[in-house]
């Protein structure tokens, strides 16, 4: 028994969504207008499966899963669990006046939300979700959605300084001071996966993760990176951690000092972006972890089940953003930028020398 039989993958992933959009609906025959009308219906599905997502995290399972670590009771009136809180919190946001401070900088301003959240958003366009989803696949995938998802990093910036706030631009500066720390070893990290996999492409990294690691027989262990590599694992989820700005990395924010920083001046519709901003990047980070450590979308049973294993190795992951945030304490500033310069760099470097030495040995 090989990990391609414990583990299946989509044999039709090379066929991208748009495409079987297209042929199922005939758009193919229209040509290029036919063709963009395909990726554009494609696009509109995942992004709202996203969205759909967010939409249940924010209001309503951040708040339980909270609660259920730091024993309180969390939102439980409306509805089973609560969960029409989602609604009841959708109407409040989106009902509320939207208030411009008299000193904001605009159009930045009105831009900074649409940057945060559509960075975001964007970055799933090269993610292979398994069961047929997804929409490209270029050779470049891996770098394009760490370059994709580093432009949220100029939303907040821009945030921050066009909120007109002393507050909201130290907030900004901590962003990019963060995101700069640890993107680069974030980065480095992710490259020692392209050596064992030997491409960028994602459909590729995931191929190469459906090869048998172990084979005891009756359980046969697949080749997920975050297996052949727990180091350089562990070095991606902190780094990760620190790019969604979540406890203990949550110094762009943090309430105690600058009342929410970057976010300070923001209402109604504006608020929204920026708060789905935030929690889509939890998403796409546990999306990127998923797909290079996680095996993708492979899982046990048949591949038509992909997209449910890869969801539920996303919302595993949002579920150890929370427990840590619920568990582990704030660093100060200066300590989250000594950990990343003087720590995560040195380490994450170091594994990247012992990965290609010990791929060229093997080689």
């Amino acid at each position: 028994m090989n990990a391609a039989a414990a583990y299946p993958l989509q044999t039709d992933e090379t066929v991208l969504l748009p495409e079987r959009i297209s042929d199922v609906t005939g758009l193919g025959e229209f040509g290029v207008a036919g063709e963009l009308l395909a990726a554009f219906i494609a696009a509109f599905i995942v992004g709202n499966l996203m969205l759909a997502m967010t939409g249940v995290a924010g209001p309503w399972a951040k708040r339980k899963i909270t609660a259920a670590f730091t024993d309180r009771i969390a939102v439980n009136h409306l509805g089973p669990g609560g969960i029409l809180i989602i609604v009841a919190d959708a109407v409040r946001l989106l009902s509320k006046e939207n208030i411009i401070p008299e000193h904001a900088d605009r159009p930045a301003y009105d831009l900074a939300p649409i940057v945060v959240a559509g960075s975001a958003l964007l970055g799933f366009a090269v993610i292979p979700m398994g069961s047929g989803v997804h929409l490209a696949d270029p050779e470049v995938g891996l770098a394009y959605v760490f370059a994709i998802s580093g432009i949220a990093s100029i939303g907040l910036v821009m945030a921050g300084y066009a909120s007109g706030n002393k507050y909201s631009m130290l907030g900004g500066l901590r962003a990019v001071a963060q995101n700069i720390a640890y993107e680069i070893p974030l980065v480095v990290t992710g490259m020692s996966v392209v050596i064992f996999a030997g491409s960028l492409q994602m459909s590729t990294i995931v191929d190469a993760q459906s090869r048998t690691l172990i084979d005891l027989g009756v359980v046969t262990i697949p080749q997920w990176y975050a297996l052949v590599n727990p180091f350089a694992f562990v070095l991606f989820l902190i780094a990760n951690f620190a790019e969604v700005g979540r406890n203990p990395f949550d110094m762009p924010e943090a309430p105690a000092e600058l009342i929410a920083g970057y976010q300070t001046e923001y209402s109604s519709v504006y608020f929204v972006l920026v708060y789905l901003g935030e929690f889509l990047h939890i998403f796409l980070g546990g999306a990127i972890v998923a797909t290079i450590f996680l095996g993708g979308p492979a899982g046990p049973g048949p591949a038509q089940l992909g997209i449910v294993w890869f969801i539920l190795k996303i919302w595993a992951m949002f579920l150890l953003t929370q427990w840590l945030r619920s568990a582990i304490p704030r660093v100060r500033i200066d300590q989250l930028i000594e950990i990343g310069w003087k720590g995560l760099l040195v380490l994450s470097f170091a594994n990247l020398g012992l990965t290609a030495a010990i791929v060229g040995l093997i080689a």
